[in-house]
């Protein structure tokens, strides 16, 4: 099915039936082939045992019936809310479950070479160390100065080097991956930008003293508190281990982001793109 968007006046051709997956597939069987992030215990499944029952046809099972045991935020592509850093239950702040997300979402996705620390004169909390390495505010001046902020409703960010190595990373301090800067995070709410899509483990630096900086400044909450305030960004969303293949070309698409309805911070999601023609 083709449909035409009208967005600030310019139409656009979307294909339906045509879309690209960022989503990682998460083998609950392999839990050698499975990202990880911090540590976690791999996500598993096994067969639901009750009353004579074993939800396993291989064991005699009459359907497979399997309890599956995961942690969203580290075994794989993963949607977070403002719940991550507030208060569980906090006024205002949603859950996955209370998001009102479009079905077609404007977004752009660009490809980064993320720099060392010590290219930048961006800020960051606590503060960056030699090894460190960045997404910077004029990186992303440099590639998003070509779109409209009506097209960056969603922004989807490759990290280059890309390979398919990233479906499998394990993610420590040995495998410290790059990071946005404080000054690129409040360049992104400047932008307009709502719904961040990465295919990195966090937005922060794996070991961060616990500040999580910008998830704050994302979503405007106070450094070092777990409530909204006035200014709160409530509506806004961040995905993490992504995976955007290489046969994706940068520019401007339409975004599907699919979460189940679970009332917790985060959970597991499938953000699909949809390519974008423009009608002249």
């Amino acid at each position: 099915m083709k449909i035409i968007i009208t967005l600030d006046q310019q139409h656009y051709h979307v294909n339906t039936d045509v879309s690209y997956s960022l989503a990682i597939a998460l083998d609950f069987q392999q839990s050698e082939n499975q990202p990880c992030h911090f540590s976690a215990a791999p996500a598993l499944a096994k067969p639901m045992q009750a009353s004579g029952f074993i939800g396993d046809t291989t064991q005699g099972g009459s359907c497979n019936v399997f309890e599956l045991s995961f942690n969203p935020h580290c075994n794989g592509t993963h949607t977070e809310t403002i719940n991550h850093i507030c208060h569980q239950g906090s006024a205002l702040a949603n859950s996955i479950a209370s998001l009102e997300l479009p079905p077609l979402i404007p977004c752009v996705l660009i490809s980064v070479s993320p720099i060392a620390a010590n290219e930048t004169s961006d800020r960051y909390s606590p503060s960056l160390k030699t090894n460190d390495t960045v997404i910077s505010r004029q990186q992303l001046e440099q590639l998003l100065t070509p779109y409209q902020d009506q097209q960056l409703q969603a922004l989807v960010v490759r990290t280059m080097p890309n390979s398919a190595n990233k479906c499998q990373a394990h993610y420590s301090a040995a495998n410290q991956p790059a990071f946005f800067t404080r000054d690129a995070v409040l360049y992104l709410n400047e932008r307009g930008v709502e719904h961040l899509i990465l295919d990195l483990p966090s937005l922060d630096r794996l070991n961060d003293d616990g500040l999580l900086t910008c998830h704050h400044e994302f979503w405007q909450v106070d450094e070092g508190a777990h409530q909204l305030n006035c200014t709160s960004l409530v509506n806004k969303t961040i995905t993490e281990m992504a995976y955007i293949n290489n046969n994706i070309i940068d520019g401007f698409y339409f975004l599907n982001l699919q979460t189940p309805a679970f009332v917790n911070d985060a959970a597991p999601s499938r953000p699909q793109l949809f390519q974008a023609q423009q009608i002249n």
